[in-house]
């Protein structure tokens, strides 16, 4: 069985860099707004980001 990868679209890449990077931001600074709930799940924020990007990769036409 064989796995047709695709690039992600550029929202799905969006999404996920941005939740990654504000995941990563939270170690170094405070984040306005979401900053409280994504420093205190700071690892779940950072695998669902990493899921969007493989479903983004793996489902075409996302």
């Amino acid at each position: 069985m064989r796995f047709r990868l695709t690039p992600p679209g550029m929202p799905v890449f969006l999404l996920s860099l941005t939740m990654a990077a504000a995941a990563i931001a939270t170690l170094y600074t405070r984040v306005p707004y979401v900053g409280h709930y994504v420093s205190s799940h700071r690892f779940w924020v950072l695998v669902f980001a990493y899921a969007v990007l493989l479903a983004g990769v793996v489902v075409e036409g996302l």
